[in-house]
């Protein structure tokens, strides 16, 4: 497992507006995320895409055919190596400053998260009672 030592936000994008049934009715979800995406690695030619460890990203109201993970979606179809992992989040208004600050704990937390599949072998166990 390797670590970041330091992680930095390199540029932004994001996706325009839309109205109910408007210009972007059409447009899916993960290909409006991987056009900002590439949008953003744009500003930045001399990143290394293979430099990039995880993407988080924000998505409301997800339903139907559009409640995948999006991120993941997003990072492929931006063209990123398949080793950049990616999660999305889903708070419906908040969903972009949720993936923002679910981001920067990770940062500060300097790893990954893990899973409750993972917790036997990660966290400290109780000693066992008679």
């Amino acid at each position: 497992m390797t670590v970041a030592s330091s992680s930095f936000l390199y540029a932004a994008a994001r996706t325009p507006f839309g109205r109910f049934g408007g210009a972007l009715a059409g447009v899916r979800p993960d290909d409006l995320a991987a056009t900002a995406l590439s949008g953003a690695l744009a500003r930045v030619p001399d990143l290394d895409p293979d430099r990039i460890g995880d993407v988080v990203w924000g998505c409301a109201n997800q339903a139907g055919e559009d409640n995948r993970n999006v991120g993941r979606m997003a990072v492929l179809l931006a063209g990123l190596p398949t080793s950049v992992t990616a999660t999305t989040v889903n708070r419906l208004c908040g969903s972009s400053l949720d993936a923002v600050i679910a981001a920067s704990r990770t940062v500060v937390a300097s790893g990954p998260a893990g899973s409750s599949e993972e917790a036997n072998a990660t966290m400290p166990q109780r000693e066992q009672r008679p």
